[in-house]
């Protein structure tokens, strides 16, 4: 059975105690395939990658997905730990929270739905997919050696659609649900530390603000605000002896429609250091604080900011933060992280094959996804302890000049570890090793490293 190199599994060694001595053997195989193998990530190609297509015992392999007994919460817990402890050992944790649609059809694909597909579609053209919807949680930090913000995927979980749990007799759980039960889990995980949250206009719900903020220790959330909210003045205090239940809330204010419309408006310039991906960017920010409130729900006091761009190159748009005495600028800048969630899923595609997956069993189905988007923090993980920013590992070439790694980098970094520990293959016994050439390996690594 091949076996990674050293230090592929000295980072993998915490995930150990998660999975038993055999099911754990398999799974680095399975981990080292997934990573090698180009084109669809499917267990038979992991095993071709790593030379055992001829091995006899092949649903072994099969089996660490569909019938072994593991945690992926456990996983999730462990690999949240590595990336703090590598990329934000202190200050706020600022979590990203996105869902993404997996492509998938087929009778035995049970938990699957029909949703609108975001990346096919546009503002005057919509387009709707059959798949699988998951909602994922990334830690956004940023990343020395690549000079920009990341997305590291610890956290991803299956939101079936209302029809499967409709018929099992499942009550349905929206994606807002599934957001705050995550958000509850990384809170337990980590109660000391602040955790920012990160959304779209998705998760702008009343429901998932008033629970956060209830919590012992709360989790703020940012995330975009309606131009036509109702928005109310703090309620009053109480008068002694006043009767009757106490105030929600206070005067109705403008809209935020309304405010952005006024010339007494005031504006004050922002310099934003890395507007998504794009550097410095200026723009004109007003900002205060108010109670958002519907008939029913419980008020959340926030504080709003209405973004302009001097430029006109878009739209006023509007922000919300659950905590108040948070400066302006220290909100959009968390805020303008988000954008990474879309590259890590578009590189996840394209490097790691998601939505190239085929297993038929629900439990298969369940852990594939999250272990392949979890792949992404690994391999931003290895890359960042062998510092691949000095390394002089970043690709070149005369019609593209790169001067900062990238993700492609970071793979091609791990795949050379992979093929440089002397690349073997079984013979059909599974008796004779074969030792590749060092040149082999050097073409097979220049050609192989970059193919997603």
């Amino acid at each position: 059975m091949p076996t990674p190199p050293p230090a592929i599994l000295l980072m993998l060694a915490p995930f150990a105690p998660s999975f038993s001595r055999r099911v754990w053997r398999h799974a680095l195989v399975l981990v080292a395939g997934a990573l090698l193998a180009p084109g669809r990530r499917t267990v038979a190609a992991a095993l071709r990658a790593v030379g055992l297509a001829q091995a006899r015992r092949f649903e072994r392999y099969h089996r660490v997905l569909s019938r072994a007994r593991w945690s992926g919460l456990a996983v999730g817990r462990v690999l949240l730990g590595l990336l703090v402890a590598a990329f934000v050992p202190e200050g706020p944790l600022v979590v990203g929270v996105d869902e993404t649609l997996e492509r998938r059809r087929g009778a035995k694909i049970a938990a699957k739905g029909i949703y609108r597909d975001a990346v096919r579609s546009s503002h005057s053209h919509f387009v709707k997919a059959s798949g699988l919807r998951w909602v994922c949680l990334m830690l956004l930090v940023p990343i020395p050696w690549a000079a920009r913000v990341w997305a590291l995927p610890f956290l991803t979980a299956l939101a079936p659609s209302e029809r499967h749990d409709r018929e099992r007799g499942l009550r349905h759980k929206t994606l807002v649900d599934w957001a705050r039960q995550l958000l509850r889990v990384v809170r337990r995980w980590w109660p000391d530390r602040q955790i920012v949250a990160v959304a779209d206009s998705t998760y702008a719900a009343l429901e998932l603000l008033a629970a956060c903020r209830a919590w012992p220790n709360p989790v703020t959330v940012i995330t975009r605000l309606r131009l036509d909210a109702a928005l109310y003045a703090p309620a009053p205090p109480r008068r002694p002896g006043q009767k009757g239940r106490p105030r929600l809330k206070g005067q109705r204010l403008p809209t935020l429609a309304a405010v952005a419309a006024a010339r007494s408006t005031t504006r004050t310039s922002l310099t934003v250091a890395d507007w998504y991906g794009a550097g410095e960017r200026v723009v004109e920010v007003a900002s205060d604080t108010a109670v958002w409130y519907h008939t029913g729900l419980p008020p959340a006091p926030l504080r709003w900011l209405l973004i302009r761009d001097p430029r006109g190159h878009f739209s006023t748009q509007a922000l919300l933060c659950t905590e108040p005495d948070l400066a302006p600028a220290q909100v959009l800048a968390w805020f303008v992280r988000r954008w990474q969630l879309e590259v890590t899923f578009e590189e996840a595609r394209r490097h790691l094959g998601v939505e190239t997956q085929r297993q038929w069993s629900e439990l298969a189905i369940r852990r594939t996804t999250p272990a392949l988007l979890g792949l992404f923090s690994l391999v931003a993980l290895f890359a960042h302890r062998r510092r691949i920013g000095s390394a002089g590992a970043v690709r070149q070439a005369a019609w593209y000049p790169k001067r900062r790694a990238t993700f492609a980098d970071a793979l091609a970094l791990l795949r050379r570890e992979l093929w440089a520990q002397a690349i073997s293959c079984t013979s059909p016994r599974g008796a004779d090793m074969v030792k590749v050439p060092r040149s082999l390996v050097a073409h097979l690594t220049e050609s192989l490293c970059y193919a997603a």
